[in-house]
């Protein structure tokens, strides 16, 4: 069995057959819909509908209310936009809100942008120059850095300029551990979208890290290494470690490890390993966050859980979490 910490050293070469695929045109006249889910976002949304609004490349945003209870839906209308809709929803959750908006989409590719989160100017335009040199790619993604509730730059993720991440066939790296983060620096061509069915709605978290597992299946994806995203932390977000635990995330990895389509594609003898890898990482991740956030003695907790796991990916957590103390 590969272990939890080998996988991240995989090579191409070791992950599985993909049959060929045709490549997917990329046209000149290239459409992005930005998908907005908001539930009480009147703090921000006005901010995050001018980031998107911004964008040049961009020719419809759709803001999906989830049955907001404040001004929420008044600031959404009150923005005078002709690529700018409104749809109502009946707190169905945010699956289902971003599932309801890309129905509605008419646009080639797909951005599920959050109603707190900022697009960086230019932020589309890079990801398209990104699709047209992967025309196999039916999901193009960038980084992020991380501001807080006022708007202030509190991540450092610029030192990472030099960091790659994968491009290509990335099933096998992404079963291990979702390393897009946030839909905000995704492209996700519509087609291939709808072709898996979406965001599954019986998953309460780390629905996003299933649908991105069930593209990967299904196509390539292409990395565009530029900070593309403004990823609001604050103690209202909803993935925050003051309220969240790693055992919230597991029935995602359950999932993930029990989909058909995703198990087709990946080597029998690796997904002991990659499960294992998956849930490291969620607790790594879960860790991450308890630091940000200065819940210390929660991320050494977390940081425990992963050496009764596997003492040898302990180190590499351990890094990780300290990092995030930086804002890396």
């Amino acid at each position: 069995m590969i272990t939890a910490e080998e996988v991240l050293e995989l090579p191409a070469a070791s992950r599985a057959t993909v049959p060929a695929r045709l490549p997917l045109q990329v046209g000149s006249t290239t459409s992005v819909s930005v998908v907005i889910p908001a539930k009480n976002a009147a703090a921000y949304v006005g901010e995050t509908l001018a980031s998107a609004l911004a964008q040049r490349e961009v020719t419809e945003v759709i803001v999906v209310d989830d049955g907001s209870a404040d001004q929420t839906v008044a600031i959404v209308r009150g923005v005078r936009d002709p690529r700018l809709r409104l749809i109502r929803n009946d707190s169905a959750g945010v699956s289902a809100a971003r599932n309801l908006g890309a129905r509605q989409a008419s646009g080639e590719w797909l951005l599920f942008l959050d109603a707190d989160d900022r697009l960086r100017l230019g932020a589309v335009a890079a990801l398209l120059a990104a699709a047209r040199g992967a025309p196999r790619a039916v999901l193009v993604y960038g980084d992020y850095n991380t501001i807080d509730s006022e708007g202030r730059q509190i991540g450092r993720r610029g030192l990472l300029k030099g960091r790659r991440k994968p491009s290509g066939d990335v099933l096998t790296r992404l079963a291990a551990g979702n390393f897009i983060v946030n839909g905000g620096i995704a492209l996700a061509r519509a087609e291939a979208f709808r072709a898996i069915g979406g965001f599954d709605t019986s998953l309460r978290y780390c629905e996003d890290w299933h649908c991105w597992c069930r593209l990967a299946a299904i196509g390539e994806f292409e990395f565009a290494p530029e900070l593309l995203l403004d990823y609001r932390l604050h103690t209202a977000n909803t993935m925050n470690a003051a309220v969240r635990t790693p055992k919230d995330f597991f029935p995602a990895i359950a999932r993930v490890f029990d989909d058909g389509l995703i198990l087709a594609r990946l080597p029998g003898r690796m997904t002991a390993g990659l499960r294992l890898a998956a849930e490291i990482h969620l607790v790594t991740y879960s860790a991450m966050q308890a630091v940000r956030f200065g819940r210390y003695r929660q991320a050494f907790a977390y940081l425990a859980m992963i050496g009764r796991r596997s003492l040898r990916s302990l180190p590499r957590s351990a890094i990780r979490v300290a990092l995030a103390r930086f804002g890396i």
